[in-house]
């Protein structure tokens, strides 16, 4: 596998052989990639916006946007164009400091899980020893630009549309860390980048035996909670509350809540990746070298991003095959089946790794 670590340390070797202060080399590598970070994020929002409206054709039989640009390759750009030129508009009552707030801090807060991710051998931003736990303390900041939208808008659907979004993303972010901690039990630590080289011989789905499968089935379910996606979209329903906690949001305000749903939607599939399928490490079976050896072949980027892109294939197929819930019993869900069953796997996968019954 090549490793793009080599890349990153030759260019800040560079940068320090130049003969310019440490500071200045240290400043001028992060605004660069500040800047790498700022437009994979936007390009990332822009394919899964076409992603989902061609899987959604596809699956209703119909072709999806055709006439802007090939196949309607260019119509998220022209979408993109559209809002980018609308008005912001600040209606009366609405606390105007928190109702701007909002959304940067929605966009902030995806913004930092995206540079959390290793996106290949060596293509990792923050790398901490405690980089999950730091991943899931940055997701609950985008709650409260959630919370803060929906109260500052002085409205109350977009109140309602909130207080639902709170309280279910709250919820279900118990079962999702269960989750996430049923892997780390299995793997010993919470770092990142060992997290996936844990996985070099057999992914933690195969590893793990039943606890492991179990928990990804519970992330998969979680996650989707977690974005607010169908069939978990109460926060949203357009039938009760028009458009939920962004009804108020016009222009690019309402479009950072929009490319946050997206890369939030990618950010968790990275994140199930990471923690089940290996991340960016290829498959390998024990015993097959010449397997191995083609694999490696393809390079990490390609791994990582081709296992998030299919779970979130299988979560945008949720959304447009199951009906919308009630949001007592998204509640109901969480709290008298999902979370007690989540510890309960916990605990299974403490005994599996105490007694040794993992591969």
């Amino acid at each position: 596998m090549f490793d793009f670590g080599k890349w990153t340390s030759c260019f800040n070797d560079w940068l320090l052989g130049t003969g310019m202060a440490d500071w200045l080399a240290v400043l001028i590598e992060c605004v660069i990639v500040g800047v790498i970070v700022l437009l994979a994020y936007t390009v990332l929002a822009l394919f899964y916006i076409l992603y989902e409206r061609k899987l959604c054709a596809w699956f209703q039989c119909r072709l999806g946007p055709m006439r802007v640009g090939p196949w309607g390759l260019l119509q998220v750009f022209a979408d993109m164009f559209k809002i980018l030129i609308k008005e912001l508009i600040c209606l009366k009552g609405t606390d105007r400091f928190l109702f701007k707030l909002a959304p940067y801090l929605v966009i902030t807060s995806s913004v930092i899980m995206l540079a959390c991710l290793p996106w290949g051998n060596g293509l990792q931003i923050i790398d901490w020893n405690i980089g999950i736990f730091f991943v899931l303390a940055v997701s609950s900041v985008g709650v409260l630009g959630i919370l803060l939208a929906g109260w500052a808008s002085n409205n109350k659907y977009t109140l309602i549309g909130a207080m639902r979004s709170g309280a279910q993303m709250i919820s279900y972010e118990v079962s999702l860390g269960l989750a996430i901690m049923t892997i780390i039990v299995l793997s010993g630590t919470m770092n990142i980048n060992e997290l996936v080289w844990a996985q070099e011989d057999a992914w933690f789905l195969f590893k793990g035996h039943i606890p492991a499968i179990i928990a990804f089935l519970i992330y998969i379910v979680a996650a989707t909670a977690e974005t607010n996606r169908g069939p978990f979209d109460l926060p949203e329903a357009e039938h009760e509350l028009t458009a939920g906690y962004h009804t108020e949001y016009s222009g690019i305000h309402f479009g950072f809540f929009y490319l946050a749903e997206y890369l939030n939607l990618f950010i968790v599939s990275g994140i199930a990746s990471l923690m089940f399928l290996g991340g960016w490490m290829p498959l390998h079976i024990p015993g097959w070298d010449g397997f191995n050896m083609v694999m490696d072949y393809i390079p990490s980027v390609v791994w990582f991003l081709g296992k998030a892109f299919f779970i979130s294939f299988v979560i945008i197929w949720f959304k447009w095959t199951f009906p919308r819930v009630r949001i007592d019993q998204l509640l109901s869900f969480e709290w008298k089946y999902l979370m007690p069953f989540a510890l309960a796997n916990l605990l299974l996968m403490t005994v599996f790794v105490a007694l040794g019954w993992h591969f």
